[in-house]
């Protein structure tokens, strides 16, 4: 179905503008681990003794933990990309509904509230509204440690009953391998009494940077990376210093970038094990990728042919770098169909990336993909942190000027990127003038034919 329309479009600041069509070259600067960072800070709390965490990313996402730490009594001093952290004195045991509706990781303060102080009152935590995001599987592994926890007018209250105030360790199996549940229990469980195990644990490298961690302050954490986790419960934790391993997710995208723009570039830091199912997709879509140095990626995209994607937990294909690869493949050499299997309401920049040309079609959780010839710059917005990322990409792309809003969920998870990208030699500015335009846009917006509408599908009859 294909409607014209006339938009007059208010828009506020501030925003980027990209002029498309620019080669990228150089070295594309890779940060430390948005989702890490956030987990390690969380795991501060349970020692009261200092903590420095370096390589942590200045995002807003992180700026967010701070306030929540800082809330809870705890003391940061942040040095470049270090943050000390001191949480000797933290006493309160409740964070208000401001700090936490925004970030889904406030969530990670309830393991380690409940181990030093006994209790905890967290609302439901927010984050990008990519779908259905339930914290069942973490309430059910503090309830297994001895915890009481009850949900009252969606506050999540938390509490340790025993008389010495210690958790109890327990088996604890998830029904499905959550990042957020796991990390939960492994910091409730570091100071419970006895031995814990977590069957079907989430297996991402951020969760084995969080045991490495736990490990030099003195846990007993063994397993982290497969498909069973036991802990140790021991006395105390000590403090000790720790470096965020690079963002895989960002170094996911700047090898996507080189390969949507078609443009050498180096990518690093970077430990390539993270990235072995993206690297296998570039690779067999067209781009000749190699190690560069020790800790860098050399990518050489060749012609881009069309090739088919299913999201799942690492080590499979990332769901964070799913909208971005979505962007390539609208530009590829024909057709491609990519299936989101982790979120449900993961594919909001379907409609953005067919204003700029291209031909989605989506049902359900399935996108079905012929590649265009090239793409055209249009105004577009994010409505999430990993779609906004896609939409700057086919920015970059497409012939002809770009305007993107939605810098407020791109802020949350990419440090300094049109710095980044601007260094490598796109023409990508952040503008703070508001602006007015009028355009006139044809919309294609694909469903599901009926019968007598197959003639009119672009997509392939193998579609």
């Amino acid at each position: 179905m294909s409607s014209v329309a006339t938009i007059k479009r208010n828009i506020i600041p501030p925003h980027l503008e990209v002029k498309g069509g620019y080669p990228l070259s150089g070295v594309l600067k890779v940060s430390g681990a948005k989702n890490s960072s956030l987990a390690l800070m969380a795991a501060a709390l349970l020692t009261k003794e200092k903590l420095l965490i370096q390589n942590v990313p200045q995002l807003t996402d992180i700026e967010v933990m701070s306030e929540i730490l800082r809330n809870l009594g705890a003391k940061l001093t942040k040095t470049n990309n270090s943050i000390e952290i001191n949480s000797e004195s933290i006493h309160n045991v409740e964070l208000p509904y401001e700090l936490v509706h925004s970030l889904r990781a406030s969530f990670f303060c309830v393991g380690p509230l409940l181990t030093r102080l006994g209790e905890a009152k967290i609302p439901l935590p927010g984050g990008c509204n990519i779908g259905a995001r339930p914290v069942d599987e973490h309430i059910n592994g503090l309830k297994a440690l001895g915890a009481e926890v009850e949900v009252i007018n969606d506050v999540v209250k938390a509490k340790v009953s025993t008389k010495d105030k210690r958790l109890l360790g327990a088996n604890i199996t998830l029904k499905y391998p959550s990042v957020g549940a796991t990390e939960t229990i492994l910091m409730a469980s570091c100071l419970a009494l006895g031995k814990t195990t977590i069957s079907n644990p989430a297996r991402e490298p951020e969760i084995q940077d969080l045991a490495k961690m736990l490990n030099s302050m003195g846990a007993k954490v063994f397993g982290a990376g497969t498909k069973r986790i036991t802990i140790l419960g021991v006395e105390s934790l000590s403090g000790t210093s720790h470096c965020v391993i690079p963002d895989r997710i960002e170094a996911g995208t700047f090898l996507i970038a080189a390969a949507i723009t078609r443009s050498p570039l180096i990518i690093g830091p970077v430990i390539p094990n993270h990235l072995s199912a993206v690297i296998s997709k570039l690779k067999e879509c067209g781009c000749s990728i190699s190690q560069h140095g020790n800790h860098h990626l050399k990518i050489i995209p060749r012609e881009i042919s069309g090739v088919d994607i299913t999201t799942s937990p690492f080590p499979g294909f990332p769901t964070d770098l799913q909208a971005p690869f979505m962007s390539l493949m609208a530009t590829a050499k024909g057709s491609s169909k990519i299936k989101e299997r982790v979120f449900e309401k993961r594919m909001q920049h379907v409609l953005e990336l067919n204003k700029m040309g291209a031909c989605i079609y989506l049902e359900n959780n399935t996108a079905y993909i012929k590649g265009v010839k090239e793409l055209v710059g249009s105004n577009v917005e994010g409505g999430d942190l990993r779609s906004s990322a896609a939409i700057i990409l086919a920015c970059l792309s497409a012939k002809g000027n770009s305007i993107f809003t939605g810098l407020e969920h791109l802020d949350r998870g990419y440090e300094k990127l049109e710095e980044k990208l601007t260094n490598a030699g796109s023409i990508i500015s952040r503008k703070f003038d508001q602006i007015t335009s009028h355009s006139s846009f044809s919309c294609l917006l694909y469903t599901s034919p009926s019968p007598r509408d197959a003639t009119l599908s672009r997509m392939p009859s193998s579609a």
